[in-house]
């Protein structure tokens, strides 16, 4: 799989899980989607807490993933720099307890370990495919 093909892939799915986060039935608990945490008790698919404000987020950087994707370099910065903010939001939401209301974005444990993981696999993917374009396999 190409950085471009993969940075569309994700940036897809973040499209959709960001407009997904919209639709009633996709959340549970629609009628208690606020702006940010403190009000919003909303879960995407009964599982993954969520607010306008990480819906947004999501539809953007999904959006930002398929302009990403257009070009081999920008494609390898998205899923690099973009892991490493997945990675981020993760650890946030690991800290995140001891803020209270300073605490934006509703993150259960749910979203810290997916957030965490797909960090982790974006980044890997990023720089493997620098690495691998550095120093391309040998012929056989």
């Amino acid at each position: 799989m190409t950085p471009q093909s993969l940075a569309g892939l994700i940036g897809l799915v973040f499209l959709v899980l960001g407009v997904c986060g919209f639709v009633p039935g996709a959340v549970q608990q629609y009628g208690e989607l606020h702006w940010w945490r403190p009000g919003s008790h909303a879960e995407l698919f009964d599982v993954f807490e969520t607010s306008v404000l990480l819906n947004l987020l999501h539809v953007g950087f999904g959006a930002l993933g398929l302009v990403a994707a257009q070009a081999d370099a920008t494609a390898r910065a998205y899923l690099a720099v973009g892991g490493a903010a997945c990675f981020g939001v993760g650890i946030y939401g690991l800290l995140i307890d001891r803020l209270g209301d300073a605490n934006v974005f509703p993150l259960d444990r749910a979203d810290v370990w997916l957030h965490v993981g797909l960090g982790v696999a974006m980044v890997y993917a990023g720089l493997a495919a620098a690495l691998t374009r550095l120093h391309p396999a040998a012929a056989a």
